[in-house]
């Protein structure tokens, strides 16, 4: 697994934006990420700036607009974040952490259903073991 670079939280709320809407001029972001944050404009062109310099992001000026295209993949950030996640928190021991979470309570019956059908699929596949 390549190694990502870190984001912070108010890069990872412009990179959602990104991912659903590239290509994106800065201000199709902007316009966004007001709506649903009290950021202003110099504000989200640092974040922005910041997360071309990290290599998140890629940009081409069109006439007098920078477009913006994520350069990692949605799946892929999420994944490394969920695998660090669980590295940290639970020695990447998965079981562990679903069996934390279902003995907190923080697992509903609905959301216990849902878990069954992969782990049912992975064990007709035969997976014995995780990563």
């Amino acid at each position: 697994m390549k190694t990502l670079p870190q984001i912070s939280e108010a890069e990872f709320e412009v990179m959602k934006i990104v991912w659903k809407y590239a290509p994106i001029s800065t201000n199709g972001i902007t316009d966004k990420l007001t709506q649903t944050t009290a950021w202003s404009t110099k504000t989200i062109q640092t974040l922005i700036k910041r997360l071309a310099t990290k290599g998140a992001l890629s940009y081409e000026k069109q006439s007098r607009v920078f477009v913006y295209t994520p350069l990692i993949a949605e799946t892929e950030y999420i994944g490394q974040q969920s695998h660090s996640f669980l590295k940290r928190f639970y020695h990447g021991d998965i079981t562990a952490m679903v069996s934390s979470y279902i003995e907190n309570d923080k697992l509903t019956a609905a959301e216990i259903d849902t878990l069954r059908s992969p782990l049912q699929k992975g064990k007709r596949e035969g997976r014995d073991s995780h990563d």
